[in-house]
């Protein structure tokens, strides 16, 4: 079985578990299939905004993507999502991120 269906029954067991949404968004960007991917990241940042590794991952796909506004906009609110919770580690990546794209 791949991991694909793996995942998303797991999901289907654990439907509010962020870490699954993740990890399902992850292996979608594996396979190249990048607009499951970007909808499985953007549901995850919806239902649960502090899941604070969603923002790295979508800012990436969406540079990726050559949607650069959107991923610095991602980026800044993973940046104050970050501050807000203390994660300065996250905070860190998230404004070298930043910086790189600008």
């Amino acid at each position: 079985m791949d991991r694909i269906t793996r995942l998303k029954e797991f999901l289907a067991q654990s439907p509010q578990d962020p870490f699954l949404v993740h990890a399902l968004a992850l292996e979608y960007v594996k396979n190249d299939a990048l607009e499951d991917a970007e909808k499985y990241f953007n549901d995850n940042l919806k239902a649960r905004p502090e899941y604070i590794a969603t923002y790295y991952h979508l800012g990436k796909l969406l540079e990726r993507t050559g949607k650069e506004s959107a991923a610095a906009e991602i980026y800044e609110a993973g940046i104050e999502r970050a501050r807000a919770a203390g994660d300065m580690h996250a905070m860190g990546e998230l404004r070298s991120a930043l910086d790189n794209l600008l």
